[in-house]
C-alpha cells in the first residue's frame, strides 16, 4: 500500500465540481465526521487527513490532498429502517423519531420516469426499540440498505445525536444544536415520559437546562 500526501481542506461538492478526481473513499455517516484520522482509499491508496476542526464530510464532497490532488468521497450503504404511513400520518410519526433525537432523512417521495409513484418515507438506523414504537404507532417498516445522509441539526448544520436506549441517555452535541423549545409533550398534548426543559434564571434569560441535567 502506498501512501498520499495528507489532506488538510474539504472542498464542498458544490465547489469541487468539474475538477479531476484522483481516487475515491467510501465512509458510513458515523466516518463521515472526522477530524485527524487516516483513511483508505477504493484502490488501496493510504492518507491522513487532518483538518483544523472536526468536520462532517457527505456525498461528493473532496479531500483535498497537499499536492493538489482530490479525493472524493462515497457515502457508503448502511442498515436501515424504512418508515411509511398515509401522508396525514407521516408528521406524527417523524415527530416521535425527533423527540428521540434520532438522525433522520425525511424523503418526500417522487415520480418516477415511468409514472410510478414512490411515497414519502423517513429513513433512521436499525433499532429495534424505535422499529416496535413504530409499529405500534401504525407504521409500516421495512429493513433497506441505503446510503444514510440525516438532516443536520436546527438549524441545517452539525450532527444530530440519538438517545442511548440504555439505563441512562446522553444528549451530547444534540441539545447544543437545540434553539428555544420543549419536549415534553407530544403534538397530541400527551406526557411524553420525557421531562421538558427547566429554565433557570442564572443561565440568562435565554439559558435553558433539562430536568435530568445536573444543576
Amino acid at each position: 500500500m502506498t501512501d498520499l500526501p495528507p489532506a488538510r481542506r474539504v472542498l464542498k461538492a458544490a465547489e469541487a465540481a468539474g475538477a479531476p478526481c484522483h481516487d475515491c473513499v467510501t465512509l458510513d455517516y458515523d466516518a463521515r465526521l472526522l477530524r485527524r484520522r487516516r483513511l483508505v482509499t477504493v484502490h488501496d491508496e493510504g492518507f491522513l487527513v487532518d483538518l483544523p476542526h472536526a468536520t462532517s464530510v457527505n456525498q461528493g464532497d473532496r479531500f483535498l490532498l497537499a499536492d493538489g490532488r482530490q479525493i472524493e468521497v462515497i457515502a457508503a450503504e448502511e442498515a436501515l429502517l424504512q418508515v411509511t404511513a398515509p401522508a396525514a400520518a407521516l408528521p406524527r410519526l417523524a415527530w416521535h423519531i425527533g423527540n428521540r433525537h434520532t438522525p433522520a432523512v425525511f424523503d418526500p417521495g417522487a415520480v418516477t420516469p415511468s409514472g410510478a409513484e414512490l411515497p414519502a418515507r423517513i429513513l433512521i438506523r436499525r433499532d429495534p426499540v424505535l422499529r416496535r414504537m413504530l409499529e405500534g404507532l401504525g407504521a409500516e417498516v421495512t429493513e433497506v440498505s441505503e446510503p444514510f445522509a440525516p438532516e443536520g441539526g436546527a438549524y441545517g448544520t452539525g450532527r444530530t445525536m440519538g438517545h442511548s436506549h440504555g439505563h441512562g441517555h446522553d444528549h451530547g452535541a444534540a441539545h447544543r444544536d437545540h434553539g428555544e423549545h420543549g419536549h415534553g409533550q407530544s403534538p397530541e398534548g400527551r406526557d411524553t415520559g420525557h421531562p421538558g426543559h427547566d429554565h433557570d434564571p442564572d443561565r440568562g434569560p435565554r439559558g435553558h437546562r433539562h430536568a435530568h441535567d445536573s444543576p
